[in-house]
């Protein structure tokens, strides 16, 4: 008899701790706002779609976030919440728990600085710079594998302003241009990969003008007056 009671004590315990542990998710507090632990699944399963902790309808501490992979939750992301204002440190991840990119976020904004990785590896492929309104902002930089410089492009409230660079593997220009407002303004130059030029010229409202000169292995060959499209120069 007493190690029967014992036994119905032991099961009484662990339902009110259950029901308990059950009442302390997904609650609100009594303005209505989400305040503790919250968990939500994908619909129709019990796979987890992401997991945090709100205080009175602010979101605080790490939240994470699930994809489905062959129907089972792989975290895809983390949010780092403080408590005073809505931006979080944000990091993604590949299903192979890979980290894909990281920066910060003003709710779905992206802000400041952002780093991107090459597949399956801790080399930086992109960084960029975002304003707080979510534009790009700065100069975006691409990095090869091996490190060296693709492309550096300037950004002025998320349009291209200013002198961008393209580089071969080897270091050489690709093409250097200049650009306003979204636009190619200014001069250009395109480049063989080895070092000699190939073309240059300017451009106007995104599009060419005044006398372009094109070079074979950095010898000039041809000259066209795209203004009118003449041909006032060619070697052959």
């Amino acid at each position: 008899m007493i190690k029967q009671k014992v036994f119905l004590g032991l099961i009484f315990t662990i339902i009110l701790t259950t029901g308990h542990a059950q009442k302390s998710v997904n609650q609100y507090d009594k303005n209505g706002e989400r305040h503790g632990i919250w968990t939500k699944d994908y619909d129709g399963t019990d796979q987890k779609r992401y997991e945090g902790q709100f205080n009175h309808g602010k979101e605080i501490g790490t939240f994470n976030y699930y994809k489905l992979k062959n129907g089972k939750s792989v975290l895809s992301a983390t949010k780092v919440f403080n408590e005073t204002n809505n931006i979080a440190n944000v990091t993604f991840y590949t299903s192979a728990k890979k980290i894909v990119s990281k920066g910060q976020m003003n709710q779905k904004k992206f802000i400041g600085k952002w780093i991107y990785y090459h597949k399956n590896s801790d080399k930086v492929m992109i960084e960029e710079h975002y304003n707080n309104q979510g534009e790009l902002d700065g100069v975006k930089t691409v990095y090869y594998e091996n490190g060296k410089v693709a492309e550096e492009t300037p950004y002025k409230n998320g349009k291209l302003n200013g002198e961008a660079k393209w580089y071969t593997k080897a270091n050489q220009f690709i093409r250097t241009t200049f650009y306003l407002n979204g636009e190619r303004n200014g001069q250009t130059t395109n480049y063989d990969g080895k070092g000699n030029k190939a073309s240059e010229g300017l451009y106007k409202g995104d599009k060419k003008t005044g006398v372009w000169k094109y070079y074979k292995e950095g010898t000039l060959v041809k000259k066209i007056d795209h203004t009118n499209q003449k041909v006032i120069f060619n070697k052959d």
